[in-house]
């Protein structure tokens, strides 16, 4: 199952068990359980920590509970935790193992000291890349809290059991049976949700900070290196973001990121974060902003309202709060979204296996999200607006030599349609002859590009036409003291790499514009 690199790495970690550890399985006659029950065997011969017990004691088969020797403390995954999921096993085994997490003591706290009784379910998929976040918060919670079980279940190897509790994205997370989540969630997350008194508290803790010199909105890549150089010039700066990380959490695989030949958008969110909290930058996460309150005068404060009701206040601004899918804007959309109509071809996928699907969208990301998918799915139409495909040509070719991929051109989807529970097809206009058509399916990925994130800016900051923040040579807005970087500006071409000079541009801006300050508000900053 591991290649020798992987159980040297494996075996390295491992070492940081101090608590002993069984790896209680459940099997069938299946070939998943045997790679389970090979996979279990493997890891125990790499410590002398870890044993493997044969119990056969739970319906889903295969499992493998991670416990604690002689307590009830552990959690379970169902299938087989490789893939995206790996990391998730290696920290599973660490903190059953008693290696404490790195999370934030108050957070721990928070957690140990929840009120109540929490079954929890996940489902993910072995290529969803915003699945591992989820069940480590999740397994985490389990080992903090004894009221609190978690269950990672791979929804490939139990089909029946999707079906049945309609199951049509991933992460999807069970509550005491009922659906508690879908998506990227982080402990943060999950805890404000169960701790209801979280937000008001959140709330308070931000009302009580001083004003920022420097204060980022957004925490993608923009957002990451504005911080970073606001702070290596050694003045007050905090970050605000609604999910550090942004629209880089949602991308699998980046192969242009200089000098990196191949990473992903998670384990590069991660960097980033990692990178910010090595200099002394207030970190504010999950708070997403809402109103922004020019300063009154050259020099003041501005303010940024937040959706927990708590403000902000700072000498300058960088707005870096990124971008989000663009939706197709048709009936049945929003009716179907989780339940057929999906974002993330990588994260869903694997529920559509044999099925047909419809991809939206003629880019590079449609393309590659169609040849993805081609692999998996019975059939894949892809429907493009344009007369002609625009992803690049080496793309193209590829699509065009499967044999499950049918291509339609200069087609206007028109609505998405569903039995109320599913999507069973689309309609859409052939705009050569304004003839409606109709396409039998059960799952729908949109990949049309983004759109800025800038709603809650409208009537204070110049927009461009398309809602994007306008912004001169020096990432400067059209109020003094307010800059914008990242894919949310007119800047062309969005890329990461782009995104974090534009970031750095920002901040460099914004402290040039702090030490121009008439006199009176630059002693108040070198105090």
């Amino acid at each position: 199952m591991l290649d020798a690199t992987l159980k040297q790495q494996l075996a390295a970690y491992m070492a940081n068990i101090t608590t002993p550890v069984e790896l209680v399985t459940s099997l069938d006659d299946s070939p998943k359980s045997r790679e389970v029950e090979e996979l279990a065997n493997e890891i125990a011969a790499l410590s002398d920590k870890v044993t493997v017990v044969r119990a056969d004691d739970d319906k889903r088969r295969p499992s493998m509970m991670i416990r604690r020797a002689g307590t009830d403390i552990g959690v379970r995954f169902a299938g087989v935790p490789l893939g995206h999921e790996f990391t998730s096993l290696v920290l599973a085994l660490l903190q059953v193992g008693g290696h404490p997490s790195k999370a934030a003591q108050e957070l721990l706290d928070q957690v140990r000291n929840l009120e109540g009784d929490f079954a929890f379910e996940t489902y993910f998929s072995l290529s969803c890349q915003n699945c591992p976040d989820v069940v480590q918060a999740l397994n985490l919670m389990a080992v903090l809290n004894p009221r609190v079980s978690h269950v990672a279940i791979d929804g490939a190897l139990f089909p029946q059991e999707v079906a049945d509790r309609k199951v049509m994205a991933v992460p999807m997370v069970f509550l005491n049976g009922e659906v508690f989540g879908q998506g990227r969630m982080e402990l943060e997350q999950i805890v404000a949700k169960l701790d209801t008194g979280a937000e008001a508290k959140a709330a308070e803790k931000i009302a009580a900070k001083d004003a920022f010199d420097v204060l980022v909105v957004g925490g993608g890549p923009a957002g990451a290196a504005a911080a970073i150089y606001a702070a290596r010039k050694g003045i007050r700066t905090g970050i605000a973001a609604e999910r550090f990380g942004g629209q880089v959490l949602d991308t699998m695989g980046i192969e242009n990121f200089i000098s990196v030949p191949h990473t992903e958008g998670p384990k590069l969110a991660a960097h980033l974060e990692q990178h910010v909290k090595d200099y002394d930058v207030d970190i504010m996460n999950l708070q997403r902003a809402e109103k922004l309150i020019p300063a009154a005068s050259e020099g003041g404060l501005h303010e940024v309202v937040l959706a927990n009701g708590a403000s902000l206040k700072a000498k300058t601004l960088i707005l870096s709060t990124g971008a989000r899918w663009r939706q197709m804007g048709v009936p049945g959309e929003d009716a179907y979204r989780n339940k057929g109509v999906a974002y993330c071809p990588h994260c869903d996928g694997p529920l559509f296996k044999g099925k047909r699907v419809a991809v939206i969208g003629g880019g590079n990301s449609g393309v590659e999200a169609a040849i993805d998918l081609a692999g998996i799915v019975a059939e894949v139409t892809l429907i493009e607006f344009d007369s002609q495909l625009r992803a690049d040509a080496v793309l193209q070719n590829k699509l065009r030599s499967l044999p499950n991929v049918r291509i339609i051109v200069s087609a206007l989807s028109t609505e998405v349609h569903g039995d109320g529970e599913k999507v069973t097809g689309i309609s859409y206009k052939d705009r050569t002859t304004d003839e409606l058509h109709h396409i039998p399916l059960e799952g729908i990925f949109v990949q049309i590009g983004l759109v800025p994130n800038t709603e809650w800016l409208k009537g204070v900051v110049a927009l461009s036409p398309r809602g994007e923040i306008e912004i001169d040579a020096r990432g400067a807005t059209n109020i003094p003291g307010v800059f914008a970087a990242g894919d949310v500006t007119t800047v062309p071409y969005k890329q990461i790499v782009i995104a974090m000079g534009e970031g750095s541009k920002a901040a460099l801006s914004a402290f040039d514009h702090l030490i121009r300050l008439p006199t009176t508000s630059a002693e108040a900053l070198a105090a």
